[in-house]
């Protein structure tokens, strides 16, 4: 046991700071730091970042090698690594790496840690590195405290699926109309827009949020008196809610295409059903990692849906 309390897997998952990135990039950090200042910006800030997240990261595993076996997994890997159903994932991080690592689980115990709290707001960060074996070795006893997380599932007519803890983007990679045919319940036409947007209750106060203000900005700009607009009647926030929303961006309504399907909540009784029309180039991405996308091109079909698998974030 090598003086472990437990013998149980824990994978800590971490990521390169910004400043890695660079060296990457650069090949050396003077290289980068040529490169930082020489476009006016304060390099020093990328050097105390690294710093803090380097602390943070050697504390926690020091601490929780105490406890059991720790693996430490860069984000890159995580896509590709089999989890043990009884691992426990520590993520130091954040907050989108929590979400793109959730997504490859499958009903492990994940755990926030924020690394550096006076940079990072850390909503699904609840701890600090000085709590991590404390909340590790309560899981461990089977004392924690779990919040479901409800997950987005796109499941394509050739078998590939996807999932997305905070949102689904379909459309178009690039910046031009995305066509494609939406059935939704008994309703259905062809479309051209930006993209589809499908969020789930957890990442209701991003993308979704951030589109249904800009709606909200331009019907008030254009009339003055009306209030109250910012919020849609019925729209559930709750990180574990039974349904998604999805959003249409920009859709533009023509002969061919129409715009009545824009908006709504996704459930078992109201399935959305989307077939591209999009010779190349149409993707499906989630939680915004445009690195990791299913295609999505002419005569493909993806039905969305709540996922059957959940997130279980310890809280």
């Amino acid at each position: 046991m090598s003086g472990r309390l437990y013998d149980r897997k824990i994978i800590i998952i971490k990521r390169k700071s910004r400043l890695k990135e660079l060296i990457y990039r650069f090949n050396t950090v003077e290289q980068a730091r040529f490169y930082i200042e020489h476009m006016g910006s304060d390099f020093s800030d990328y050097l105390q970042e690294d710093k803090k997240y380097e602390e943070a990261l050697m504390h926690v595993n020091l601490e929780l090698e105490r406890l059991g076996r720790v693996q430490v997994l860069d984000r890159e890997f995580v896509p590709n690594f089999i989890f043990d159903p009884t691992d426990i994932v520590v993520v130091v991080g954040q907050d989108g790496l929590v979400a793109n690592t959730m997504k490859y689980l499958d009903n492990q115990l994940l755990i926030g840690v924020n690394p550096d709290p006076v940079r990072w707001d850390g909503v699904l960060l609840p701890f600090r590195p000085s709590q991590a074996a404390e909340v590790v070795a309560e899981c461990i006893k089977g004392n924690s405290q779990i919040q479901k997380v409800t997950m987005a599932k796109a499941e394509l007519n050739d078998g590939q699926v996807i999932y997305g803890v905070n949102d689904l983007f379909i459309g178009q990679k690039t910046h031009v109309s995305s066509r494609y045919h939406i059935t939704y319940g008994k309703k259905e036409e062809n479309q051209s827009s930006s993209g589809i947007i499908i969020s789930t209750g957890l990442g209701s106060t991003g993308w979704l949020k951030s589109i249904l203000k800009g709606a909200a900005g331009i019907v008030r700009s254009n009339m003055p008196n009306t209030s109250g607009i910012d919020e849609i009647r019925g729209v559930q926030t709750s990180w574990d809610m039974n349904c998604l929303y999805f959003t249409v961006r920009e859709p533009y309504e023509s002969k061919s295409t129409g715009a009545e399907i824009v908006f709504g909540s996704v459930s078992e009784k109201m399935p959305l059903t989307i077939t591209s029309q999009m010779p190349e180039n149409g993707v499906i991405f989630s939680d915004g990692m445009e690195s990791d996308y299913l295609g999505f091109h002419s005569g493909i079909t993806a039905r969305i849906s709540v996922a059957e698998k959940c997130g279980h974030l310890v809280v």
